[in-house]
This record gives C-alpha cells, structure tokens and sequence, in this order.
C-alpha cells in the first residue's frame, strides 16, 4: 500500500505562518504526498514551492464554520482556484442541514462545483455535530450535486472522523463518490484501518507519523 498517496498533509490552524507552509510543502515533496491542504491566503506561496513536484494544492472554504452566504463560498473558491489551488475542501452549511433545508444544501455544493469546473470537490459535512439521519442526508446532497469527494470533519469540531461514520458514509456513497476522512488520524494502523474501510483520502497533520512502519 503507498499510503502516501492517501494523505493530504495538512496545516489549518489559526496561527500558521508562511514558514509552516513552506515546511510542509517540503515534507510533502519528501514524502510524496499526495497533497497539502492549507488555508487559502498561502496557496500561491504553496505554489511557488510545488512547481515542479506532483503534489496538489488543497485548500478550505467557509472554513471551519460553513455559515458564510453561498455568495461568499463561490467567491472564495472561484478565487482560490485562480491563485492555484487544485481541490476545494468545503464546508456546508450545518445549521441548514440540521433544519432540514438539503435543497439548500443541495444548491450549494452544486454551485460551488460549477464554479470550480473540473477541480476535485470535497464536502465537509462535520460528523460530530449530526445523528445518522442527517450524515445520509449529508452524504446525498454531495452525490446529487456531483461533489467529487464527501468528508467527515474540519478538525475543529468536537470531535472528528469515526469508524463509524466512515461504514455509513461508504453505504450511501458506494463507488460513486469518493471518502475523505479527516480528524484524529495520527498513527499508522488507524489510517490503514480507514482505507480499508473504502476512503480514498486521509486528512491529517501527522503525516510523516503515518508514514512510520511500527
């Protein structure tokens, strides 16, 4: 299994500064990553830094709330794409969810995926904060709207991605759209245990700890 090419190595904490990035970018071309997921006022630097290695530029909208307008989360990602981010990390909108109100939902990530083009689409739909009724209706939304990925957790919730979670998530996505686990993974077995259980990518800033063979 090359593991590596599962992670999305990841620095989203409020006081990174541009020499943490630089420091990942480094440590994802080392490692060959298959991303890093940043915040999105650093994705040019990311650039500067990745020109030639082949790791994508992840980046996160509406981040980590998810209660910004729609209008603004276009606007972000329409931007983020222009400075050179490859894959957008949203997060939906969990008060509408938890309402009820999934044509919003639905809305949404339709039109941020439309205006991103052909840019990989992950849907944060943030666990910890909804029953199993309202994960499916998550996990539905993002099909419908043709989201490319659907993903458990932003890391700053109360909790993040489950065993759990991944097993109901897999039964309403199938093989039609990809998994993205993020929150708590920090060691070996458990990241081999998630792609095991069908994820396609594991969202982490302990990356190179994944990559230990004990």
């Amino acid at each position: 299994m090359q593991l590596n090419q599962y992670i999305d190595h990841t620095i989203l904490k409020p006081t990174a500064l541009p020499t943490d990035i630089q420091r990942i970018c480094e440590e994802a071309i080392t490692h060959k990553f298959f991303a890093v997921c940043i915040p999105p006022c650093y994705i040019e630097l990311a650039r500067s830094i990745l020109k030639k290695p082949n790791v994508k530029i992840a980046t996160v909208i509406g981040f980590p709330l998810g209660a910004a307008a729609t209008e603004v989360k276009v606007f972000e990602a329409k931007n983020a794409v222009q400075n050179g981010a490859d894959e957008i990390d949203m997060v939906i909108n969990i008060g509408m969810l938890k309402a009820g109100e999934t044509d919003y939902i639905e809305s949404e990530i339709a039109e941020i995926k439309n205006a991103i083009g052909t840019k990989i689409l992950k849907v944060i739909i943030e666990t910890c904060y909804l029953n199993a009724g309202e994960k499916e209706a998550a996990c539905r939304a993002a099909l419908i709207s043709k989201a490319d990925f659907v993903k458990t957790s932003t890391g700053f919730g109360t909790g993040g991605a489950t065993f759990d979670d991944i097993k109901l998530m897999k039964k309403i996505t199938g093989d039609a759209m990809k998994i993205k686990a993020s929150g708590g993974i920090k060691d070996r077995a458990t990241a081999v245990k998630y792609i095991e259980l069908g994820v396609s990518r594991l969202g982490t800033s302990s990356g190179i700890n994944l990559m230990k063979l004990e």
